[in-house]
């Protein structure tokens, strides 16, 4: 399609002038099943926009990335896009410029209107770029739902939920939700602009705290005490939990296609028990500072999956029904499942694109929901539905196609 000034002009400079002026996006209106009885969520996550940006690369491979993103957006038209962390590689931007960013990468959504959330990453997270910032400069955008509800000192940012309403649902103050959506920062990277005593960067927790844990409990409880019933769910979150490792274990490739090239990188990995960081002492290889994100997630009825990002090379989804040893926490069907690396910034190159999920009202009863990645040229792959019997049934292996950078 023909390109609008507004992205033309984000791509050209990056310049904080595309922006669109919102005087208040509590009023956007509320998420609601279609009158076809279906929702569609569209993930994208790992972009690392300013990767290399002092290199003639740079620029190519941000107007690449977008590209991906407005391709797959042609191909399928979400209700919602979830944007999943590593919206930004932080760590090569100064604090003057480095939000600017956001500027291109939300452009393919406010040009065909749609509305978006976010989680943030362990490269949104670091001395010179804030996750409060780019919290900010989302929401001078029309279209951002991204929200800050835990304002606990380590909760990180982007800690909420977003209810989703049944079609036939008039008054959305009077009714309960169909659906919720739950959304954690699982932080990592570096706090803004603290230095250590030696002049570094002070590394960050790379965990969901346990204030969030918390209040994802608290919250969710009260929903349900409200409704007097079970309410669906989705979690979205950018570095995997511990149960992720296990379940690697088991991944087949036709039971659960995807990519599965790289061993996961998770939630408290390089953190000792005494929590510091150290990457290179084998004894905190993993520090178990997500059991209390797992042992709530996995506690919770009605949770259906966690969407996550990170490991650039794995893109499959696995049903995890039993303990993640050594916890005592047991899981009775929640599927953990990665996204398509959508960035050509990052490591690998592995092809781009990003995670589909469609939810219908009808197989919801059933807790059940399909997902599949549509990738940057414009196959479907990965295609599996999330029921009682994934794991168990037989799908087609997904190919390990590769793009590179023209």
């Amino acid at each position: 399609m023909v390109r609008s000034i507004l992205l033309v002009a984000a791509l050209a400079g990056f310049t904080h002038q595309t922006a669109i002026p919102c005087t208040n996006n509590a009023k956007l209106p509320s998420l609601k099943f279609r009158d076809d009885g279906k929702f569609q969520i569209a993930v994208f996550s790992d972009f690392h926009l300013a990767e290399s940006a002092a290199t003639p690369r740079g620029p190519k491979q941000d107007n690449k990335t977008i590209q991906v993103m407005a391709d797959v957006l042609d191909k399928d038209r979400p209700d919602l896009v979830v944007l999943n962390g590593d919206l930004i590689t932080g760590e090569v931007t100064l604090k003057d410029n480095s939000t600017d960013y956001i500027d291109p990468l939300v452009a393919p959504l406010v040009e065909r209107k749609l509305t978006w959330a976010s989680t943030y990453g362990n490269h949104d997270h670091t001395f010179s770029l804030s996750a409060e910032n780019i919290f900010s400069r989302e929401h001078e955008y029309v279209g951002a739902r991204t929200q800050r509800m835990v304002r606990t000192a380590e909760a990180g940012v982007s800690n909420y939920f977003l209810p989703v309403y049944a079609r036939s649902c008039k008054d959305t103050t009077a009714c309960d939700p169909e659906l919720l959506l739950w959304f954690f920062d699982s932080r990592g990277g570096a706090y803004y602009q603290r230095p250590t005593a030696a002049g570094a960067p002070t590394p960050q927790p790379n965990w969901v705290d346990t204030t969030v844990v918390e209040w994802f409990q608290g919250t969710n409880a009260a929903f349900v005490q409200r409704a007097g019933r079970v309410i669906p769910s989705l979690a979205f979150v950018h570095i995997p939990p511990n149960a992720t490792s296990h379940a690697q274990r088991r991944i087949h490739p036709n039971r659960n296609p995807g990519i599965d090239l790289e061993q996961v990188s998770q939630q408290s990995q390089g953190w000792c028990a005494n929590g510091t960081q150290d990457w290179d002492n084998p004894r905190c290889r993993y520090g178990g500072f997500d059991v209390p994100f797992m042992s709530a997630l996995a506690s919770t009825p009605g949770l259906m999956g966690l969407f996550y990002g990170h490991d650039h090379a794995n893109t499959w989804c696995y049903r995890w029904d039993g303990e993640v040893p050594g916890t005592g926490i047991v899981a009775r069907g929640i599927n953990l499942c990665y996204g398509q690396h959508t960035g050509y910034g990052g490591y690998g190159d592995f092809i781009r694109g990003g995670r589909e999920i469609v939810l219908d009202e009808e197989r919801l009863k059933r807790f059940e929901v399909d997902t599949y990645m549509r990738l940057e040229d414009g196959r479907t792959v990965g295609a599996v539905s999330l029921n009682a019997t994934f794991n168990q049934d037989w799908y087609p292996a997904t190919p390990n196609d590769q793009t590179k950078l023209e």
